[in-house]
């Protein structure tokens, strides 16, 4: 069968040991001893929380998995062999490795220790080569009538008179055209080939702005790549994938004519990509993916928020959700609860779960900000998941590689609310309403840190005289007041007024320099150098 006219044949599924010697020990290894005759048909993203696919003889890529202890990989695991699962690939660290080889040998299901040098994407593309491509969700879009995709291939064919290939958002060609004497360069014959698009260092800027773009792009001859037009497909502003067709005229600009074929060619196959979207949620999988590596920080390659759908001019806000309940199951149930609610007004929305919170990204609303998307959320969840879930609101992202620094931010605020009494009952987090605490807790942290900044009256204080270090706190928290002072602790105003006079004298701590009284409040606030006193009488 000639590769580049034909669709390519699926295979039967390989051997789990053919298909790890043919990665190498360098890319995968199995941890434990397995039956090398396990036949493996795909391979499919999955993330630990989420359910397990229905079809059996999967392999499943678990980037989630690399953080997860060996007894909750003995959980995952232990749902994979009753879900017929062929094996579970993981990254793990080498101390984990004996415990985790003994886990893949109680539950019976593989264990493929991927190499940290490999990148999840990399893995996934030699495993859609070892596989002859038979990836599960490929499979969906076939099954759910990808052929006419082909065919609409082939009419754009014999308007360019090059090859056209049609891909989803994780760059895989799910189509391409077939007619005899178009043209073709080595580019897109490797492409068609494996199935998905070939790395190149003009990728990630390239794809960024077509799916930016309103318009179809032409693209001049490069190197030994033949000059090509790209057209985004999309449903509204939620990208589904791009239509590339290689341009055998050799003229620079392209015509009306190619412009509004491909322009329809996008519109058509926008139809059956959403359908598999609403069907199969055929694109969540890289969409989640690329979402997981903004909030890493890692190998972001600067096209993630257009391939997602964020426009990067409005921005894009980041809504952390931390539930009370920390079992796995509602943390589920809540990525499932937040998804579905943000989709209703925002399609473009997408969620994950990382390290017992759920992160989502949406298009940054410039009227009625995050504020009034998630507050008619807050007794949904509670009704759902229960209560006590907060969410932080950190800001909003214009460029890539700002969403590390916004979960970062996130996670201080949520850290930040969860050390102060006073921030008890807030539910919804914002830098606005926290910068007071968050001041606080820096200044702690570099109080803690750098000794010499720290008074050595205010500890010999607090050790000697209790009582004193706390009428000194409640005195700072009044702003001098006696009487309130007085009232707050329970005794006379002449015992405050006598014991302010003895920690300037005893102590010499110079209350009436605003600079000492402002560090002496910063030290007692950010860093407690005692336990609150019991007042039992008055001195």
């Amino acid at each position: 069968m000639d590769p580049i006219s034909s669709p390519i044949a699926f295979i039967d599924g390989i051997p789990i040991g053919e298909l790890i010697d043919g990665l190498g020990p360098n890319t995968a290894t199995v941890l434990g001893g397995f039956d090398p005759g396990r036949i493996v048909r795909g391979a499919e993203f999955h993330d630990a929380l989420e359910a397990l696919p229905g079809d059996p003889d999967l392999l499943l890529l678990a980037p989630s998995a690399g953080g997860a202890t060996p007894v909750e990989v003995a959980g995952l695991a232990d749902r994979a062999s009753r879900a017929r699962v062929a094996g579970i690939a993981l990254k793990c660290r080498d101390e984990d490795a004996a415990e985790l080889a003994a886990v893949a040998e109680t539950s019976g299901v593989p264990l493929v220790r991927v190499g940290e040098q490999v990148s999840w994407r990399l893995f996934d593309a030699l495993l859609a080569q070892s596989l002859g491509e038979q990836r599960h969700s490929e499979d969906a879009h076939r099954d759910s009538g990808a052929e006419p995709l082909f065919a609409l291939a082939n009419e754009l064919a014999e308007v360019f008179g090059g090859s056209v290939a049609i891909e989803d958002l994780g760059r895989r060609i799910i189509a391409y055209s077939s007619v005899p004497g178009q043209l073709i360069d080595r580019l897109r014959t490797q492409g068609i080939l494996t199935r998905r698009v070939p790395d190149s260092p003009f990728n990630d800027d390239q794809y960024r702005t077509v799916l930016r773009s309103e318009r179809p792009l032409k693209y001049p001859r490069l190197d030994d790549e033949e000059p090509r037009m790209a057209c985004a497909i999309r449903a509204g502003t939620l990208p589904l994938g791009t239509i590339w067709a290689i341009d055998a005229s050799g003229e620079d600009e392209s015509t009306p004519e190619q412009e509004n074929a491909i322009q329809n060619a996008a519109t058509v196959a926008a139809a059956h990509l959403l359908d598999n979207l609403r069907s199969g949620e055929a694109t969540q999988a890289p969409r989640a993916a690329r979402l997981r590596t903004l909030l890493d920080g890692s190998d972001v390659a600067g096209s993630e928020l257009a391939e997602l759908g964020l426009p990067e001019e409005r921005g894009s806000a980041m809504l952390v959700f931390a539930p009370a309940d920390e079992r796995p199951t509602a943390l589920a149930q809540l990525r499932s609860t937040v998804q579905r609610h943000l989709a209703l007004h925002r399609p473009e929305a997408v969620t994950v779960a990382r390290g017992g919170r759920i992160y989502s990204l949406v298009a940054h609303d410039q009227q009625g900000g995050s504020l009034a998307l998630v507050e008619p959320l807050v007794p949904v969840i509670d009704r759902l998941i229960g209560p006590g879930t907060r969410i932080a609101l950190p800001g909003v992202a214009h460029r890539s590689g700002e969403v590390a620094e916004l979960r970062r931010l996130a996670d201080r605020l949520l850290g930040t609310a969860s050390r102060h009494e006073a921030t008890s009952g807030d539910r919804i987090l914002t830098v606005s309403c926290l910068r007071p605490f968050l001041v606080l807790d820096r200044v702690g942290e570099i109080l803690g840190l750098e000794e010499e900044l720290r008074s050595p009256a205010l500890a010999r204080l607090a050790e000697e005289d209790p009582a004193f270090a706390e009428t000194l706190i409640a005195w700072c928290s009044n702003f001098g007041n006696v009487a309130r002072t007085a009232r707050e602790l329970g005794v006379h105003e002449n015992t405050v007024r006598y014991r302010v006079r003895q920690i300037e004298e005893q102590y010499g701590i110079a209350l009436a320099d605003p600079d000492e009284l402002l560090t002496t409040w910063l030290q007692l606030r950010a860093l407690p150098t005692h336990a609150p006193a019991q007042e039992g009488s008055h001195a």
